[in-house]
């Protein structure tokens, strides 16, 4: 396969970057929604869960026109972002870590939550026999028996932001060098003329990238259980 051009490297590298970042700051969040919903029953826990989920039956373009409305210089959040600290996420890199972390949060999410559905409560109760405090117990016994289900929710969300285009488009549009992730600049290839081997390129890199987190997916959470089961 020839070298890459560029556009193809500056679209992985940036791909790449918003990925991690998508993970990187909504990982905790995603860890006290999982235990809000495996663990504690609320008034509202049944609309937490369903906005938690809403972003896998909406459509992409919906979710960012939402984050357009929200974040944007004239949204409240955006309002807010702005006066208190010069920041503005719509049309930027961040805006499209952001709309990727938001769509990728469900899956997260939802491994998580069946990770520590299966965590066995004796062990918890014991260890609160014993004498250890809540954030202890969390800490020492919940959080490294559910640690398969953080690997494989953190990895899902990073394969599924490498690949989101619908939201991030909306909301962060289609800037190069700034917003022109993977799946975009494929999208922008198709519609340049002489661009089809450019986009069959990105094409194999995106399906090798998907393959290889889904790969290191299955073998940390096989390790991990291995390490617990022994």
């Amino acid at each position: 396969m020839p070298a890459l051009t560029p556009l193809e490297t500056e679209a992985l590298r940036l791909s790449l970057r918003v990925a991690v970042w998508s993970v990187a700051t909504s990982l905790p969040v995603g860890l006290l929604v999982a235990w809000l919903l495996a663990r504690r029953n609320f008034i509202g826990k049944t609309i937490l869960n369903g906005l938690v989920h809403l972003p896998l039956v909406l459509p992409p373009v919906v979710v960012g026109y939402l984050l357009l409305v929200l974040f944007g210089r004239e949204g409240p959040v955006g309002r807010l972002l702005y006066s208190l600290f010069g920041v503005s996420l719509p049309f930027t890199w961040q805006g499209a870590a952001l709309a990727a972390a938001v769509m990728a949060f469900p899956l997260m999410v939802r491994a998580m939550r069946l990770s520590l559905e299966a965590v066995d409560r004796k062990l918890e109760s014991a260890a609160r026999t014993l004498g250890a405090g809540p954030l202890a117990v969390f800490a020492t016994v919940t959080l490294p028996l559910m640690a398969p289900g953080i690997v494989v929710g953190a990895v899902l969300a990073f394969a599924r932001s490498l690949g989101e285009f619908g939201a991030t488009i909306t909301f962060a549009a289609n800037i190069p060098g700034e917003t022109r992730t993977l799946p975009i600049a494929l999208y922008t290839l198709i519609q340049t003329p002489d661009g089809e081997s450019a986009a069959l390129r990105l094409t194999v890199i995106s399906i090798v990238l998907s393959l290889a987190a889904l790969a290191v997916s299955e073998g940390m959470a096989r390790r991990l259980r291995t390490r617990i089961d022994g």
